[in-house]
């Protein structure tokens, strides 16, 4: 048998923008709006571990580097993606 995995109850507060955002979401795409918000969650999720993984990959080419170029666009790549452009 297949694992089941087991739902928590989760009470959240949404602007009022962003809680008609996903209702029209949910409506559009015929499902319900917590599907949406589980839906939204992991993407997030997923997203901030990409980008983490991808902020250790740069860190990692730049201690590795012996390029003087390579390293300084490195510096900046990882400058951009801790203090934003």
């Amino acid at each position: 048998m297949g694992t089941i995995e087991k739902a928590v109850r989760q009470s959240v507060s949404l602007p009022s923008p962003l809680a008609k955002r996903v209702k029209t979401l949910a409506k559009n795409r015929k499902v319900s709006a917590n599907r949406i918000l589980v839906e939204l969650v992991e993407t997030g999720l997923q997203a901030k571990e990409e980008e983490r993984r991808r902020f250790f990959e740069l860190a990692d080419r730049l201690s590795k580097s012996k390029d003087v170029k390579e390293q300084q666009e490195l510096k900046e790549q990882l400058a951009r993606m801790t203090f934003g452009e």
